[in-house]
């Protein structure tokens, strides 16, 4: 089975980097036009979240893990879009939370999109979209 991150078992000891956040939009399967939505705190070397399954826990990458998940997929990243929060540790907050239950994805309600958005707009943010198709358009 390809890679699709690691399940966090505890919170880290210190808060991951918000003050560096994007939403990557990534390729998608089969006939998946829109992609797929991945939250990457700390830029480049950070950390990399986002919700893969229909019911199952959300999942963490490091670097390496989120060059894996593209390679075992076949998934390229299509665009990367930085989002600003002015209040990083309710973002930090957030991602704990949400990565510590099951997540049910719902297509178009409550979907890869939906999981980023709920992190980012905890910490301030007003980023989103309106579509829920992230390769249709700009996260914002």
């Amino acid at each position: 089975m390809a890679y699709e991150g690691d399940v966090m078992l505890a919170c880290p000891a210190t808060a991951f980097d918000f003050t560096k956040s994007y939403a990557v939009v990534v390729s998608g399967d089969g006939p998946n036009f829109c992609g797929h939505l991945i939250l990457n705190v700390g830029g480049i070397g950070g950390m990399y979240f986002h919700v893969a399954g229909v019911r199952t826990f959300p999942r963490q990458m490091t670097e390496d893990g989120y060059r894996r998940y593209l390679k075992e997929n076949g998934k390229k990243e299509l665009k990367r879009f930085s989002v600003t929060m002015s209040n990083p540790m309710k973002a930090m907050l957030k991602i704990e939370e949400l990565l510590s239950v099951t997540w049910t994805w719902g297509i178009l309600p409550h979907n890869c999109a939906s999981f980023v958005e709920d992190v980012v707009q905890a910490g301030g943010s007003t980023a989103g979209l309106y579509s829920n198709c992230p390769a249709l358009e700009k996260f914002d």
